[in-house]
């Protein structure tokens, strides 16, 4: 019986690693390829060669340094879409105060039920601004009686059961002082005509107390309607003698 002999020598399969003695090493030589790396940028499929720096940050674990964050299409809004200014939703509700009339088939209760605060600041600061006359301390006597007048009704119409928030309110009595701003030219013309300047004051009152009671008076209120119309009537005689200064 014959000794066994050496095993068979290993028969590496396509692919695989052959292996030899160390002897046979010595003889061998050649060298390792680059990765021919490619980064996909995502535009159309198409792929590009990453440089020598890009490559050794990522081996070294810094490739986060070459990451670029996706812009959030919310961060290139427009200024006036950021600030929550609808331009033409402010037009439609100043035409609603201006013409209060049903007839007209305006969407009144829009100012309303659709607040808004940007509108009605631009109101009053240009009613404050034609209020001047050379005293600057009517600006803020005007800012003033429009946020506490337009608490003390919020509170009367809370108290008397109507179902309406403080920005309704503030809203409403802001866009209503227009009234007040189209007669101010034509009392500059007819100043000097003391029975017309009267009869036109009382009429921009009227009209301005009118367009905001029809707002804020709903029918929840029945027969207290007049404890509500009167605090605003009043509101807006305060706001007119600001303007003339009486």
């Amino acid at each position: 019986m014959q000794p066994p002999g050496p095993p068979p020598a290993y028969a590496p399969a396509n692919g695989d690693f052959t292996f030899v003695s160390s002897a046979d090493a010595e003889d061998l030589s050649g060298s390792i390829a680059a990765p021919d790396v490619k980064l996909n940028l995502g535009g159309g499929g198409e792929f590009i060669k990453e440089s020598t720096a890009t490559t050794f940050l990522r081996q070294r674990g810094y490739g986060w340094l070459l990451e670029v964050e996706d812009e959030d299409p919310e961060d290139n809004k427009p200024l006036l879409e950021e600030l929550d200014i609808d331009l033409k939703d402010i037009y439609y509700k100043i035409r609603c105060v201006l013409m209060p009339m049903p007839s007209l088939g305006f969407n009144r209760q829009v100012v309303r039920d659709n607040p808004d605060f940007w509108g009605p600041l631009a109101v009053v600061l240009f009613f404050s601004m034609i209020s001047l006359y050379g005293q600057f301390r009517v600006v803020s006597w005007i800012i003033t009686i429009w946020i506490f007048g337009s608490l003390t009704i919020f509170l009367l119409a809370r108290v008397l059961g109507g179902e309406v928030a403080y920005g309704q309110v503030l809203g409403v009595i802001g866009y209503s002082l227009l009234p007040l701003i189209v007669i101010a030219p034509v009392l500059l013309v007819v100043g000097s005509f003391e029975m017309v300047s009267t009869l036109i004051k009382l009429f921009g009152v009227f009209w301005a107390a009118y367009s905001a009671a029809s707002l804020l008076v709903g029918e929840e209120f029945k027969t207290k309607k007049p404890l509500l119309i009167y605090p605003i009537f009043l509101l807006y005689i305060y706001f007119l003698s600001l303007y003339t200064g009486v």
